[in-house]
């Protein structure tokens, strides 16, 4: 068997627990009557098998196991969380006591520490969920030691630092395997490298968010990275690049569609804001269609999501303050329910065509 990541892992034995319930169901119908000895070479086959992947990737053979392995994912960031602020706390009350250069070593190795600890954990732990918590300590603690090491040495603050926020996040959600920490790092990444477009324009660095326009190129470059970087080893990373991508590149066009004084465009603000409007309706309706297209199910959702504000903001604009309050819900109603049948039409474009059973006395 070749080497499996966990998520094909985890699929092939869904697959096997399937075709168990539904080979228990045809025997009890009479439909599969399978000899003895091949009935129990099958058998034999994907308890092997089922073993082989639960050594090596430590699958969930069962609903409860997979419902406990979400608690324990839940309860590792929950972990993460407390021992990274037990650490900054911890520096926040001695850090007086040491001397400069004390401070300096305590300060760089934390976090290669904490790798080194996260990489060994790594190795014993075939779940993973040890080795996530190390690593999120072990990225909290990266970030203390740039920060610290800035107030040591009164460094100005820049946009840089999270330029090396990011790429330590990068590091370990891709050493690790963890999608909290690829969100960590594209975050900062998206701080980064709108900050560095609003000094370029003249903005202190700071007042990142006050122009929305420096969000959609770094937008479009992470959703598009996963097209030509192939992710496919990495369970989950290519929604976190994409979803991310799109709720940034939306929530920045739906403010410039509200308000447009924030924009560069040198039109009116109603000009400007009629155009990011058409702008939100076009893109948030192409991403439902390539959504469609992809069978990527969270991007369809977030395409509808966004359709569905800028079309409601829009409803706001035009008839709050001159339509009764009863009659504006009762649009609202009616605008969901031709939305509910455009959907219903497309679900059905998008089922599997069953063959027909043919009829008695019919022509095969």
């Amino acid at each position: 068997m070749n080497q499996l990541t966990k998520i094909q892992a985890q699929i092939r034995a869904d697959q096997i627990r399937a075709f168990r319930a539904e080979q228990t169901l045809l025997s009890a119908q009479g439909l599969l009557q399978l000899q003895d000895d091949t009935a129990a070479a099958i058998q034999q086959y994907h308890d092997n098998l089922l073993r082989e992947l639960q050594q090596a990737q430590d699958v969930d053979l069962s609903e409860g196991a997979r419902h406990l392995s979400v608690g324990m994912q839940i309860v590792s960031f929950l972990g993460a969380g407390a021992l990274a602020a037990s650490l900054f706390f911890l520096f926040y009350q001695y850090w007086g006591y040491f001397a400069t250069t004390t401070q300096v070593i305590i300060l760089i190795a934390a976090p290669l520490v904490s790798l080194g600890v996260a990489s060994w954990v790594q190795r014993l732990d075939s779940s993973g969920h040890y080795a996530k918590l190390a690593g999120m300590v072990s990225f909290a603690s990266w970030v203390l030691n740039i920060i610290m090491l800035g107030s040591i040495f009164n460094i100005t603050p820049s946009p840089n630092s999270f330029a090396v926020f990011a790429l330590y996040g990068f590091i370990l959600a891709y050493l690790l395997q963890v999608r909290l920490l690829l969100a960590a790092a594209l975050i900062c990444s998206f701080i980064f490298i709108g900050a560095k477009f609003g000094t370029w324009m003249g903005s202190y660095w700071i007042y990142v968010g006050e122009n929305p326009e420096h969000f959609f190129l770094p937008s479009l470059i992470f959703f598009t990275l996963p097209l030509w970087i192939n992710q496919s080893r990495f369970h989950g990373f290519t929604a976190i690049y994409q979803m991310l991508s799109v709720i940034t590149f939306f929530i920045a066009l739906l403010v410039l569609a509200n308000w447009a004084s924030s924009s560069y465009l040198p039109w009116s603000s109603d000009v400007t804001e009629g155009f990011y409007q058409v702008a939100g309706f076009v893109t948030s309706a192409l991403l439902v269609l390539y959504g469609l297209r992809t069978r990527t199910v969270n991007l369809m959702l977030a395409g509808n999501v966004f359709f569905a504000l800028f079309l409601y903001t829009k409803f706001f604009d035009w008839w709050w303050d001159w339509l009764p309050k009863y009659l504006f819900f009762f649009v609202i109603g009616l605008t969901a329910i031709l939305a509910l049948m455009v959907f219903n039409r497309l679900r059905k474009a998008q089922q599997i065509s069953l063959p027909k059973t043919p009829q008695q006395g019919g022509v095969i």
